[in-house]
């Protein structure tokens, strides 16, 4: 080797000893704690948002810098957003001797993610017209938290969910070029979410799986795989933030869903055996629940076959009702017919009363429900029931919008 080389490498391994060493004085002898208010502040500016960090906070230098945040709190709009347990932020070291930061990786331990859209219209991690101002650019190599809930409320809606358990490993995460306001035009990102548990007031789901893929605007889930009904769903969503308005393509399918559990959701009383197959291909676009629901196209489709219905004998209220035209078949048909897509419209109406005094049982051969969407109402294709003695069809429609039924 020549003497330039040697020396060069010599160089090169004394300044890499004198990081080492710097770096260890540093972590012994800094009181970094001292440095916190500068942090928060700097961070709270950048965000636009309230940042708090209520434990300790420690820098480790060694093979790179890592930032650990005890109790981080970042709240906004008068609630908060986000809490973390711990939070890990590894830093490229030597940017640092140029006064610039660069990122390399954010993992967060039990964190709580809360989105609420409140009665304005505007999101709880929107930034306040005061801090207003470009976001910077954000190049991330990972982001990831384990043990996190999220939660999600729609104030004018009343609506909402909640995950719990939850996993994230996101890996480039980029937020650059932007030209006007929003985020979502301007992100990328590729991430796996897993969540043990998600739940609506009266709706829980398991095992929650999704791939996430986006860039440019659009973004793709697929595929979205989750328990719910004692049935296994699986399917695909397209959101598509580049126009004025977002646009969706959901595409979703339940099979084998046990139809004793999903009827539990509609009363307690009601008791059937059996299973069924639910699968719904869907387009809307809107900023809002109720413009989602008006502008809903599409298909959707419930089958089943060799069902039981404890506790009403279909094909005597049949028999009765051909003498006496007193049978109302919404009551009993909205049970088989609407599925998991019909508790929209089907939320506010007393199933239990049709099963108050009633006895008997009925045997359901097979159940057909296709349904055309437009608009937010849903008319009925092919819905019909066969019974051991009787085969009896459905004509109507369902309003999405005002959540009725107009059969």
């Amino acid at each position: 080797m020549s003497k330039p080389i040697k020396a060069i490498t010599f160089a090169i391994g004394a300044f890499i000893g004198l990081l080492v060493l710097a770096a260890i004085a540093l972590s012994l002898f800094l009181d970094v704690n001292a440095y916190k208010p500068r942090f928060e502040a700097a961070v709270s500016d950048m965000m636009g948002m309230e940042v708090k960090v209520c434990g300790p906070l420690a820098i480790d230098f060694f093979p790179n810098v890592l930032v650990t945040l005890k109790d981080v709190h970042v709240r906004n709009r008068e609630t908060e957003v986000v809490t973390a347990r711990t939070a890990r932020v590894g830093v490229e070291f030597l940017p640092l001797l140029h006064k610039e930061v660069r990122i390399q990786h954010i993992a967060l331990e039990h964190p709580s993610i809360s989105i609420e859209k409140g009665s304005d219209g505007k999101f709880n991690f929107q930034r306040l017209q005061q801090a207003r101002g470009p976001l910077p650019d954000l190049n991330l190599g990972k982001v990831s938290f384990s043990d996190g809930t999220f939660r999600y409320m729609d104030k004018p809606s009343g609506e909402g969910f909640e995950a719990a358990d939850c996993s994230l490993d996101a890996s480039r995460v980029q937020l650059s070029g932007r030209k006007g306001p929003g985020i979502m035009k301007y992100l990328s990102l590729a991430a796996e979410i897993v969540c043990g548990e998600a739940r609506t007031m009266n709706r829980t789901a398991s095992d929650l799986k999704l791939s996430v893929a986006g860039q440019h605007g659009v973004f793709d889930i697929k595929p979205l795989t989750l328990r719910a009904f004692a049935g296994q769903g699986s399917g695909s969503i397209q959101a598509d933030f580049t126009g004025a308005v977002p646009r969706y393509q959901v595409r979703y399918s339940l099979s084998q869903l046990h139809i004793g559990e999903f009827l539990k959701t509609l009363s307690p009383k009601i008791r059937a055996e059996g299973s069924m197959d639910f699968s719904a291909n869907l387009s809307m676009q809107g900023k809002t629940m109720n413009t989602l629901r008006q502008t809903m196209e599409g298909q959707f489709s419930l089958r089943g076959k060799n069902l039981i219905l404890n506790g009403r004998d279909l094909d005597r209220q049949f028999a009765r009702y051909e003498s006496s035209q007193n049978f109302n078949l919404v009551d009993v048909g909205a049970l088989f017919f609407v599925g998991p897509i019909g508790l929209a419209v089907t939320k506010g109406f007393n199933f239990a009363s049709i099963f108050q005094g009633s006895e008997g049982r009925s045997e359901i051969r097979t159940v057909v429900s296709d349904w055309k969407v437009e608009r937010g109402i849903a008319y009925s294709q092919d819905v019909a029931m066969a019974t051991n003695e009787n085969r009896v069809a459905l004509q109507g429609e369902l309003d999405f919008v005002n959540q009725r039924s107009l059969t």
